[in-house]
């Protein structure tokens, strides 16, 4: 049992307790915000700007720059999306959940590529591209950029992002020794794939009624 516990959190005999504690905050913010994407609802922003706000601290800490810089995005765009998703198109209606159209996948295609040139850069000027795991880090940080612009719009396509960005994200904090962070994004995986049913079916719903 002791083997067990030490092979997956025997890293954190070197963390103080505070980094321990926030991480412990941080995955939980993090684990309802996710909850509340699921369901559609607004609260998804508050609960994720606390989460982010946390990791950006830590993420510094740990060396992890893009990921850093993802949550730091994630802050920004927590406050743009909380302002479209409560923005109404009508007199009654919010803006409702709904498929890219072409020029929105040109612009998440930019954001992708750009979003790599960015962080290699970064790395680079920090000198901080000393290990493969800044490659993945690079390519999730991609990834997660174009998810949360997508989440932002509404659109339900984030969800195949967040699911590509998760289960990349597992292995690379577990090997970086970030074992609760890698279980929050495991738990990210699976809800990412509920997300996106449960979208569809609102989806669904709304273009039968219209």
């Amino acid at each position: 049992m002791n083997l067990i516990f030490d092979f997956f959190f025997g890293q954190y005999s070197e963390y103080s307790n505070l980094h321990i504690t926030l991480e412990i905050v941080a995955v939980v913010f993090g684990l309802v915000s996710v909850l509340f994407a699921r369901s559609n609802t607004i609260w998804v922003y508050p609960t994720g700007i606390i989460s982010t706000s946390i990791y950006v601290y830590l993420l510094f800490q740990w060396s992890l720059l893009g990921d850093m810089m993802i949550n730091g995005y994630y802050f920004i765009m927590s406050i743009y999306g909380w302002y479209i998703w409560t923005r109404k198109i009508d007199e009654t209606q919010v803006t409702p959940i709904s498929r890219t159209t072409s020029d929105e996948k040109n612009i998440a295609i930019v954001i992708f590529i750009m979003t790599l040139v960015f962080v290699f850069g970064v790395y680079v000027v920090f000198d901080k591209w000393n290990d493969w795991t800044a490659y993945i880090d690079t390519l999730t940080t991609a990834i997660f950029f174009v998810g949360m612009w997508l989440m932002a719009k509404r659109k339900i396509e984030n969800w195949i992002f967040w699911f590509l960005g998760d289960i990349i994200s597992v292995p690379l904090y577990f090997y970086k020794g970030f074992t609760f962070t890698s279980f929050q994004y495991l738990l990210f995986t699976i809800i990412a794939i509920l997300g996106y049913i449960t979208w569809k079916k609102n989806l669904d719903n709304s273009l039968q009624t219209a």
